[in-house]
């Protein structure tokens, strides 16, 4: 019987399969690069806003804090988007007739609400706290990126589940002392520039729990902390002072050095009280 296919077939189907897979390779490394692009994740897309508002020239211009104007930074699980009202409380004083604020005026005169266009927008499925990120030493710089270096706000990092991960599974290296949170040219601790940390004693929330500088404490004005006696002291024969008038003992702090941002984010997690690595990871973190 005559052969059906010729001796040069074997060689063609063994092309077509190596083809079939390169073109299969091909085909997920190009779907891996697209869901990363800023196609999908919206990295440095500025997106079009009611008000072209400049976060460069408020925080870093005029010097106004990030509680200002997201009040609930510290308190809630969203960061809140600033009401009419805070606009105006300077600017029915400054700029009252700037073409560029009409729609601020046009809200506030209305009642109705400016419709901003979200640069963080996680999905749905996601549970972000951010209350629980700020008051455990993650600074604004680490998510948002240089703010006060933004004429007009956009998205620095991915936000994708694999960068949130990163952090969970190390979060050292992401830590800083929390009155440093909205500092945004804060630097981690090297050797030409350590860091100094040591708890204050104080109750209430983390960022009143420790205190972090950037000079020896033990040099020219050492750092002390300050207890009442809280007993009568003797005054002399048959006088004992009364706690009111009690003197003030200096007690000293101990002030622990930092030379590297490993060293200072293992410290603070034992500070802050951060779960493991392993928990940080586990899925209900962030999947409720």
């Amino acid at each position: 019987m005559a052969q059906v296919f010729d001796r040069s077939s074997n060689a063609l189907a063994r092309a077509s399969l190596v083809l079939s897979g390169l073109i299969v390779i091909a085909l997920g490394v190009t779907l891996n690069s697209l869901q990363r692009s800023p196609w999908v994740t919206r990295q440095g897309q500025r997106p079009d806003q009611p008000v072209p508002f400049s976060h460069k020239h408020h925080v870093e211009g005029l010097g106004l804090q990030c509680q200002y104007c997201h009040v609930s930074v510290e308190k809630s699980s969203y960061a809140g988007i600033p009401p009419t009202k805070t606009c105006m409380n300077c600017h029915s004083q400054i700029w009252t007739n700037a073409q560029l604020l009409e729609p601020v005026r046009q809200s506030w005169a209305t009642g109705a609400s400016l419709q901003w266009i979200k640069v963080h927008d996680l999905p749905d499925f996601v549970y972000f706290n951010h209350e629980i990120h700020v008051n455990k030493g993650i600074g604004c710089a680490s998510c948002h990126g240089r703010v006060d270096e933004m004429p007009l706000m956009y998205e620095q990092n991915s936000l994708q589940m694999e960068w949130c991960l990163n952090c969970h599974r190390n979060p050292s290296v992401n830590l800083r002392p929390t009155s440093e949170i909205y500092n945004m040219a804060w630097a981690a601790p090297s050797t030409d520039k350590p860091v100094w940390c040591a708890p204050n004693g104080t109750s209430g929330p983390t960022a009143q729990q420790l205190g972090c500088v950037n000079s020896d404490p033990a040099s020219n004005n050492p750092h002390l902390a300050q207890m009442t006696n809280p007993v009568g002291i003797p005054t002399g024969p048959g006088g004992v002072q009364t706690v009111a008038n009690a003197p003030v003992i200096p007690m000293p702090i101990n002030y622990v050095k930092f030379t590297s941002q490993e060293e200072l984010g293992h410290y603070l997690m034992k500070q802050y009280h951060i779960r493991t690595a392993n928990e940080l990871s586990s899925c209900e973190v962030c999947h409720r």
